[in-house]
């Protein structure tokens, strides 16, 4: 199989993850994933939403947005259109499931994490950069409370990250750009975590269905590409947080309330 970038079907395109990229963020990091640049930030609030007061628990929430030349042509900003279209919030609610995920509600307390994914750069892949970026800026924010109160029982008991998957010309293969997105006959988003488990995923054909050897297939290059970039993620966070998180791994989390948002 011949692709554009002239990778392998099982190859990622490069990733960085640059930490510490904003500077009032309790957690920001910029993720370039070949020429998709999303920017990650996780932000901390001392309250929860109105369902969740009086429960102990916390929540994890996300927002999604483009900048307008993110893309080859202007977009028109979602807040002068004055709602956000039905895409926008779909994968908001993906990064946020994904996240929550590996987050003990109960053992994070009555407050918020807000992480915020603003693309700057799409080149396919945007929600699964977001989610694979937002996670590392949600365990440098959660880290700096753990330090700040210390805490007991980290919160925060797992990996995510999250990789794109499709079958182009007939050919599974992992990371599609826009480019090979657009003629893909399938588009499958594999969300997992660092134990190995699936957490969402997500797939349709375009036209032509596709068989269980080919979702097979499809399924073991997603773990591949995830186990790559969860790799990078430990790599890049400090020592003793990544050891923070591999501690509290196989323990239950506290869940009060399940709530999808």
């Amino acid at each position: 199989m011949s692709r554009p970038d002239g990778r392998r079907p099982d190859e990622l395109r490069p990733v960085r993850i640059l930490r510490n990229y904003t500077k009032w963020a309790e957690g920001s990091v910029m993720i370039q994933a070949g020429d998709t640049w999303v920017v990650c930030t996780a932000s901390v609030e001392d309250r929860v939403p109105p369902f969740l007061r009086g429960t102990g628990q916390g929540w994890i929430t996300a927002e999604y947005s483009m900048l307008p030349r993110a893309t080859s042509s202007r977009t028109q900003r979602e807040v002068s259109r004055g709602r956000v279209s039905g895409r926008t919030g779909e994968i908001q609610r993906l990064i946020g499931r994904s996240l929550r995920s590996a987050v003990d509600l109960g053992a994070l307390g009555e407050r918020t994490v807000w992480v915020d994914c603003d693309v700057l750069q799409a080149d396919g892949g945007t929600r699964t950069a977001s989610i694979t970026g937002g996670f590392v800026a949600l365990a440098e924010a959660l880290g700096r409370l753990a330090v700040a109160e210390k805490w007991e029982t980290y919160p925060l008991y797992d990996f995510i990250a999250a990789i794109s998957v499709g079958v182009v010309d007939g050919q599974p293969a992992l990371d599609l750009t826009f480019q090979e997105d657009s003629q893909a006959q399938v588009d499958l988003n594999v969300v997992m975590t660092g134990s190995g488990r699936f957490v969402e995923i997500q797939g349709t054909a375009e036209g032509n269905p596709f068989t269980f050897e080919q979702l097979q297939t499809m399924l073991e290059l997603g773990q591949r590409g995830v186990s790559q970039l969860i790799q990078l993620q430990q790599e890049i966070l400090p020592a003793d947080l990544v050891g923070r998180i591999r501690s509290q791994e196989g323990r239950r989390p506290t869940v009060v309330r399940k709530v999808d948002e």
